[in-house]
């Protein structure tokens, strides 16, 4: 674990050294961040910061995981060569993002990017893919529960699990992100617990690139930390919520995923509830009616009078309990 820490350590260097210069190229080329209308009227302020953040992140973690693994990447060490997968998710979903951003960007549908529908096609064709690649290439088809000593082999119905815990991880992640810190924050910590569940395991290759992960989100605060200099977008949130779903399938210990991403659940569970409930009372009285001031669910407690900075440092103390009982549970 050791090394792990100094790789966090280097990382959030290479990030802190050119996270300057790169916010000063997106500012030249007036890449900045698009606030919805209906969105807290606190965050018009907002408009135009730049985004695309997430490549601060994600470029760092590439070139460090590659550089450390080009022997087992080209030898015949097995183990070493799945870090390839989540690397390869990580890149993915990064693009995938940074071309939502760029759309948003350019103002595709009034700013919006791409469409749900869209995203989640293509996120579904790339996720069955991973799924495939991690059930036949790396063999892994198994669940840990905790309480009992050995994985339960379930067979070919890890597939469409593997689909959910991506997806669901890439767009927990997604909705996460709308305050300063916020995603940045509660994901850095949940590849923290991941990093020591990969250390328990013996998985020396996936602990670093977590902790390698944690050191570029932590640099990617810096720049992020209220107000923000810099916004992660889809570019960061996206590629960061599938690479942690994927270390998740990893290690075994999927199951406990919900409660170390607590607090990205629950914003997702809002949105749905307010959604759903809005159609059901629509259909039902002819109005729609809300269970929330405002979903996501941050947006809520902003409304209810709780600060942007309030928000955050609330939101992170709740996810912190809930990442040291993922590490409990996966220690049982």
């Amino acid at each position: 674990m050791s090394f792990g820490l100094i790789l966090a350590s280097i990382s959030f260097l290479m990030v802190v050294f050119w996270g300057g210069p790169y916010i000063g190229l997106l500012k030249r080329w007036h890449i900045g961040k698009r606030i919805r209308i209906d969105g807290p009227s606190g965050h018009q302020t907002k408009m135009g910061t730049p985004t695309m953040g997430g490549v601060l992140i994600t470029i760092p973690v590439i070139l460090i995981t590659l550089a450390l693994n080009i022997y087992n990447l080209i030898g015949d060490t097995v183990l070493g060569r799945s870090i390839l997968v989540p690397l390869g998710v990580m890149i993915a979903y990064g693009v995938l993002g940074a071309l939502d951003d760029w759309a948003g960007v350019k103002g595709m549908r009034r700013g919006e990017g791409f469409t749900a529908r869209f995203k989640m096609e293509i996120e579904l064709v790339l996720t069955f893919v991973v799924a495939l690649v991690m059930y036949y290439g790396l063999d892994l088809h198994s669940i840990a529960i905790p309480g009992i000593p050995e994985k339960i082999d379930i067979g070919l119905i890890y597939i469409p699990v593997a689909m959910f815990i991506i997806i669901g991880s890439a767009n927990a992640a997604n909705l996460t992100d709308g305050l300063d810190g916020l995603a940045g924050i509660i994901m850095a910590s949940a590849f923290v617990v991941y990093a020591i569940i990969a250390d328990l395991q013996g998985q020396i290759y996936l602990e670093r690139f977590c902790f390698t992960i944690v050191g570029a989100s932590f640099a990617f605060l810096w720049f992020n930390a209220h107000p923000a200099e810099l916004m992660m977008g889809d570019t960061g949130s996206l590629a960061l919520g599938a690479t942690l779903g994927v270390v998740a399938l990893m290690t075994g210990q999927w199951l406990i995923w919900p409660i170390i991403m607590l607090m990205p659940v629950a914003i997702t569970l809002s949105v749905i509830i307010q959604v759903g409930y809005f159609k059901y009372t629509r259909k039902k009285y002819g109005e729609g009616r809300r269970i929330f001031k405002m979903a996501p669910l941050h947006h809520h407690f902003e409304l209810l009078g709780w600060s942007e900075t309030q928000v955050v440092q609330r939101f992170w103390l709740v996810q912190l309990l809930a990442a040291m009982a993922g590490v409990a549970l996966a220690l049982i």
